[in-house]
């Protein structure tokens, strides 16, 4: 049974693996604890970017001699693969480990197993402590092996009467600065920033991370279907992150960077959003920060394609103006998207709301 020290060194390892979001995809986050046999703590490490050590190999190269018989803490189920690395299980036993906890089994086929290997060495493996800690904190990567897709977490900021500009069209620094600067931190642990041509044709935006040390730039993605809202010189297009310009097969896009295209089929209402994230899961996207207007967030809504919900919330009314949401084809308060509120964090002024869809009835 684990102990109120094991759950303190899993806790530990956990906190370790979020040091590498935004910079290991399209790997896990990851990170890891040893102890020695007395149960002191003498080694640490995560995974800090993709083809690097893993964090096990971390943790036991600061470890050394001193792993002998004593326990590794996971926060994901140890690899049982050769890749760009070696297989941790192997590491594991042959550095002496002789029990692992790991709080979330791996579902990827090609890494999973290394506890069996584990547990076929003599070493006693077990899963699932604090495993809705880890699991929070992996949920972009664990949600597309399982789905197939990157996760998508829709960020937008609203006045508190649910208003993102105002009725004349200026929406610029409806939150404080605080809040803008979080927004820089959602950013930097994302793959891929998306919005759609309505902001990027009113407000050019950079969508680069900034102020943010040792941060790796996100894909700057805009869906722009008819290709007419990204002109030349926009400041998306600057060789400050990469880009994507999304636009429909038939669009005439001969006025941006060829390598910068991505043609995608065309719906009633814009383009495919399930081939926009096949197309960015293929290029190794694991979590999408969708920044767009009212019509994209509703067009991923519609899609079934929203994973989170970070709402900033500022403590000023406007009365009328656009709404964060629109077009999710919702019709009727029984099909509303009913979420469970998980955060709520002052922001200097404002209050930030986060929320993820309930699982709904059958």
């Amino acid at each position: 049974m684990a102990t109120a020290a094991d759950a303190d060194a899993m806790r530990r390892a956990i906190e370790l693996a979020a040091r590498g979001l935004g910079s290991t995809s399209p790997n896990p986050v990851v990170g890891c604890v040893i102890t020695d046999a007395s149960g002191a703590v003498v080694g640490e490490g995560f995974h800090q970017r993709a083809g690097g050590p893993h964090a096990e190999v971390h943790a036991l190269e600061a470890a050394g001699g001193r792993a002998r018989g004593g326990t590794a803490y996971v926060s994901l189920e140890p690899c049982n693969h050769t890749g760009r690395t070696g297989p941790c299980a192997q590491a594991l036993i042959t550095a002496g480990v002789t029990r692992v906890f790991y709080a979330v089994g791996d579902p990827n086929p090609q890494a999973t197993g290394g506890a069996d290997t584990l547990r076929a060495a003599g070493v006693h493996a077990e899963q699932g402590l604090l495993a809705d800690e880890a699991e929070a904190v992996n949920t972009a990567w664990l949600t597309s092996v399982r789905l197939g897709r990157p996760h998508v977490t829709w960020k937008y900021a609203a006045t508190l009467d649910g208003r993102t500009a105002a009725e004349d069209g200026t929406s610029r620094w409806i939150t404080s600065a605080e809040a803008r600067a979080d927004v820089h931190r959602l950013r930097a642990e994302s793959d891929a920033v998306v919005v759609g041509s309505g902001t990027a044709r009113t407000d050019d935006p950079h969508l680069a991370v900034r102020d943010i040390e040792g941060s790796t730039q996100p894909l700057r993605v805009a869906v722009d279907t008819n290709a007419t809202a990204v002109k030349p010189g926009a400041r998306i297009l600057d060789d400050a992150a990469p880009t994507l310009i999304a636009v429909a097969e038939d669009a005439d896009a001969a006025h941006l960077p060829g390598a910068a295209v991505l043609r995608l089929p065309r719906t009633a209402t814009g383009l495919d959003i399930p081939a926009l994230l096949a197309a960015l899961h293929a290029r190794g996207v694991r979590s999408v920060l969708l920044e767009g207007g009212p019509t994209l967030a509703g067009a991923f809504v519609a899609a079934g394609a929203v994973d989170k919900v970070v709402g900033y919330l500022a403590p000023a009314l406007l009365g009328a103006g656009p709404t964060a949401l629109a077009g999710a084809g919702i019709s009727t308060i029984t099909e509303a998207l009913r979420l469970d509120i998980t955060e709520t964090v002052r922001i200097g002024p404002d209050l930030r709301i986060t929320a993820t869809p309930l699982a709904k009835e059958r």
